[in-house]
């Protein structure tokens, strides 16, 4: 047995384990060089909380298949097919990191290498830090999951409706408010920022009752910020800051377009133009939506995020807290690209993360996109497993990248 001992924010966390190392689960980290004092130490501690398999053991055989050797050879071809600039994928269990690889450069016309350290923009991948913020708020008794919108703001007027002011918290965080979905996105796109977009909410056309259908937003999500901030007199990205980056340790992670371009790590945004990628300007828009988008990580730090939200760290998010963020909420209809991967069984939005059956696996997801980035992450509670991939590309490399995970770990022959 082998006890492993994890030192976050002044904690220590020991992980005993009963596993065979196996070279068939290579664990990868390229250029783990230049770091920060903090980060050095992170990386130290990466060392030694990777753990080769989950639920290894003598008694008897693995329920899946945890070698993903096939599959990152897979994806390492779709890399290079795409010519995509730079990449970094992790994959996870509760106990710690299984695989850690990047590829490729931060900018192509200056070619540093991407790291684990790289920070990438998530894009909507931040919408699942936002549900855990609203869930923070409800179980620390700030606020309910039944608190109107229009309760906390009574000078706004959310949507044109007869029930706009019956729409919640929880119907905000699930994207189920009844409101036309993308709801002035198309302003984003135009470059008009969130606070000035605001003054337009009674403009938006009710296309159900509240919590009847599912409609996605992008402004209208971003009302958790608002709602943060009124609940602790605190802004959104210091509450983030404190009660969820620091205490997993996410050292690199930042809120904003000034920390994007501040940190001497953080990768290009690029676009295919033309047969070649080149690097595109940012939309500051879409990170005055900073729960919709507003959020840059590095792969090291989504390792951490999905490891809380696999249970890995109860004092933080504990069973109860992970039971409300994953709870589906809303039915989303076919049509979406996630949707249409052939094993989609049931599929639903929860708060801040969207929740389906995959070939009989309950499977937790989210994909972002947003100007020159792609990214997708998804995790399987009950398999005790879950991956990352990082794009700074503006690609449709990352749309299978999920099925085609889950697919070879079902896959047992």
């Amino acid at each position: 047995m082998l006890a492993a001992s994890c030192r976050r924010n002044r904690k220590v966390y020991f992980i005993s384990y009963k596993y065979k190392v196996m070279p068939t689960t290579p664990v990868k980290s390229s250029r783990l060089h230049r770091s920060s004092p903090a980060s050095l130490l992170m990386k130290l501690l990466l060392v030694i909380c990777i753990l080769p398999l989950p639920y290894a053991s003598a008694a008897g055989p693995l329920p899946y298949n945890y070698d993903f050797t096939e599959y990152v050879g897979w994806l390492e071809g779709v890399m290079t097919e795409k010519r995509i600039p730079g990449a970094a994928l992790a994959i996870v269990s509760r106990e710690g990191i299984m695989y850690l690889q990047t590829w490729g450069v931060r900018q192509v016309d200056k070619r540093p290498p991407v790291t684990t350290d790289s920070v990438f923009r998530i894009a909507s991948m931040s919408k699942t830090f936002a549900g855990a913020a609203a869930t923070l708020l409800v179980e620390h008794n700030l606020q309910s999951w039944d608190t109107r919108i229009m309760e906390l703001f009574p000078n706004m007027q959310l949507g044109n409706g007869r029930s706009a002011s019956s729409i919640t918290l929880k119907q905000v965080a699930s994207h189920s408010t009844g409101l036309m979905p993308h709801s002035y996105s198309n302003l984003l796109d135009d470059g008009l920022d969130y606070d000035k977009i605001k003054d337009r909410f009674n403009q938006i056309p009710a296309v159900c009752r509240p919590g009847q259908c599912y409609g996605y937003q992008n402004v209208v999500f971003s009302l958790i910020g608002d709602v943060v901030e009124k609940s602790t007199g605190n802004s959104y990205e210091y509450y983030l800051k404190k009660h969820v980056f620091e205490p997993l340790g996410m050292v690199s992670a930042s809120l904003g377009l000034e920390a994007y371009n501040n940190n001497p790590e953080s990768t290009s945004p690029h676009r295919l133009a033309r047969g070649r990628w080149r690097t595109t300007t940012t939309n500051p828009a879409y990170y005055s939506v900073a729960p919709a988008s507003g959020i840059n990580a590095s792969v090291f730090d989504m390792t951490m995020w999905l490891r809380a939200n696999l249970g890995a760290f109860p004092e933080v998010f504990g069973d109860d807290f992970l039971a409300q963020l994953h709870e589906p909420v809303i039915e989303t209809p076919h049509g979406n690209y996630f949707n249409r991967w052939s094993g989609v069984e049931k599929a639903y939005y929860a708060i801040g993360w969207r929740v389906f059956d995959y070939k009989g696996l309950r499977v937790v997801h989210h994909g972002g996109g947003v100007r020159g980035y792609r990214s997708e992450m998804a995790f399987a509670p009950d398999a005790n497993i879950g991956m990352v991939l990082l794009l700074n590309a503006e690609s449709n490399a990352a749309n299978n990248v999920i099925p085609h995970f889950f697919d070879q770990m079902l896959d047992k022959s």
